[in-house]
């Protein structure tokens, strides 16, 4: 079960504010002050790639992050509504000509250099992008 689950509308000024909480959340979990700046460049590299992918694709449903404090880790899932576009495509309706193909690739390319243990899903109904960091505990 989630610690936090922020829902929140595909506009690109809503990730700042998911960045926020990523690492906020981050922090009282436990994850080493360190790595919270690349918490926050990885949810925000995540989110605002969520963000474009609803936004091309004319979905309506909230761009969904959930923050799990789980036993010597944290997890963060950035979850679209966008089936087939984890891997990095946009979607069967998305203009290839814009670079959004490309744009989706660089950021997932980003991700992985942030996070050590990083997964992307494609789902039937949408993408994940799994996050996770260790936690040290007092």
């Amino acid at each position: 079960m989630p610690t936090v689950e922020l829902l929140f509308s595909a506009q690109p000024e809503h990730v700042r504010t998911a960045r926020l909480v990523a690492a906020q959340v981050a922090r009282r979990a436990g994850v080493e002050e360190a790595s919270l700046d690349e918490v926050r460049l990885a949810v925000g590299e995540a989110c605002s790639r969520a963000v474009g992918l609803h936004r091309t694709n004319g979905v309506e449903q909230p761009v969904r992050v959930l923050l799990t404090e789980e036993e010597k880790k944290f997890s963060i899932e950035v979850v679209d509504e966008v089936p087939g576009a984890a891997s990095g495509s946009t979607g069967p309706d998305a203009d290839d000509t814009a670079g959004g193909e490309d744009e989706g690739e660089m950021g997932l390319a980003v991700i992985s250099g942030l996070v050590d243990d990083v997964q992307v899903i494609d789902g039937e109904h949408g993408g994940v992008i799994r996050m996770t960091w260790p936690t040290v505990t007092l």
